[in-house]
């Protein structure tokens, strides 16, 4: 397989909790979910994943895995790392707003 092309074993999807807006009842600034190969949720290297978090990172993680731009896909104005947040509208719901960096390491 070509480095970067989608189910190459050496790619490594990092998506980390940034920052948090409000209060979150599942993460901490710091955790982490790794996606391996382009599609399988490392259990051993994530320390917690919130279904509402998933909705705002699926859309995203085959293409990010896949070495397409973040910039080309409108989740950065710079550099090579994707920001995402969840959907939690904290200002409305007293949740969390979280903000993920997303970076694909080969």
């Amino acid at each position: 397989m070509i480095p970067g092309e989608y189910g190459c074993p050496m790619n490594k999807l990092i998506i980390e909790v940034l920052k948090i807006k409000g209060t979150c009842p599942v993460y901490k600034v710091g955790d982490r979910i790794v996606i391996n190969e382009g599609y399988k949720l490392s259990l051993k290297e994530t320390d917690k994943v919130c279904m509402h978090s998933l909705a705002s990172i699926i859309p995203y993680y085959v293409a990010l895995s896949k070495g397409v731009d973040p910039k080309t896909l409108g989740l950065a104005k710079e550099g090579n790392k994707a920001y995402l947040q969840c959907l939690d509208p904290c200002e409305f719901t007293g949740g969390g707003t979280v903000i993920f960096e997303v970076e694909l390491r080969k």
